[in-house]
């Protein structure tokens, strides 16, 4: 086929097949990830609430938990409620320009998680292994270096990998089997060669997934080694780098081996970030064990008035 005919029969809409089967079925499979959409989105909102209202967590630490947070409340909200609404009503129609910008915010926020996760590896670094130094590196002039260049760099190749998959012309089928625009998904409808979709695909994990856990592995054996060295007093800081290295697995271990997983890739760190976080973490678990102490003596209060009343 010459490629004026491929141009022609070009597909502009396409179908999001991520879940096939018969309609009942997606509509039982609604039900588990709404759980996980609501339990993400309240644990989120509350992490975040939580963190914004008192100034005594305004520190870096949990500024960049706050960021992690934010960066999982808007993933579910805008891909995730996408797809509930096609496991109920069957609305998997998706036009080129639409999947190209889901593709790029999808995969572009994912990017900024992981990126999150290597600040809070350097920040956990800084502490550790240069404390009198602490400030210094962490003061926000320092630190913007270490914000700017990683999301251009993310920015220059997920924009490369959607502009690449933008220039290619669909002519083998309009079915995206996935619940959402993923980039391999896409191309591999494309009817010509995908060898420059593929090599900055690759390049694009290299240096953003591989290149980010490089350097918090490397992080985290200098502070490893710190606290062998400093003795038993050091290991409490160990707790927080625990936290840490929970969520790093959550993000990093989770694949799309399958639609399922693929899902799970997405709304799975998500949802349980933030229950690590206030679980593990010692000052947002009491701040919000007493915000609900709170809102429960109002709630007392209200009704022994009422019954004086």
């Amino acid at each position: 086929m010459s490629e004026y005919a491929a141009r022609n029969i070009s597909h502009t809409d396409f179908i999001l097949s991520g879940f096939s089967g018969p309609k009942e079925w997606k509509q039982l499979l609604f039900i588990p990830f709404f759980l996980l959409f609501v339990m993400s989105i309240t644990a989120n909102s509350m992490i975040i609430f939580i963190i914004l209202s008192h100034r005594a967590l305004h520190s870096p630490m949990y500024l960049l938990i706050c960021v992690m947070a934010s960066v999982d409340l808007v993933i579910p909200i805008f891909f995730v409620s996408n797809m509930l609404l096609n496991l109920l009503f069957n609305w998997n129609h998706i036009s080129l320009m639409g999947c190209l910008f889901q593709m790029f915010c999808i995969h572009f926020l994912e990017s900024v998680q992981s990126t999150v996760l290597l600040w809070m590896a350097l920040d956990r670094f800084y502490v550790i292994c240069t404390p009198l130094h602490y400030n210094e590196h962490m003061r926000f002039s320092a630190f913007l270096k270490f914000v700017i260049v990683p999301l251009l760099r993310n920015a220059v190749f997920i924009s490369a990998i959607v502009g690449l998959a933008r220039s290619l012309s669909y002519c083998q089928s309009n079915e995206i089997k996935h619940c959402f625009c993923e980039h391999m998904a896409l191309v591999t409808l494309a009817c010509g060669p995908i060898y420059a979709n593929s090599v900055v695909g690759l390049c694009a994990a290299f240096f953003i997934l591989a290149a980010d856990v490089l350097f918090i592995v490397v992080s985290y054996v200098r502070i490893f080694v710190s606290l062998f060295k400093s003795g038993e007093d050091s290991w409490k800081a160990f707790h927080t780098c625990s936290t840490h290295l929970i969520v790093m697995m959550a993000f990093y271990l989770e694949t799309d081996i399958n639609t399922f997983l693929g899902m799970l890739y997405i709304i799975f760190p998500a949802t349980v970030n933030p229950i690590i976080y206030g679980v593990r973490t010692k000052e947002i678990r009491n701040a919000i064990l007493k915000m609900f102490k709170v809102r429960s003596n109002k709630g007392i209060n209200l009704n022994v008035s009422a019954v004086k009343a």
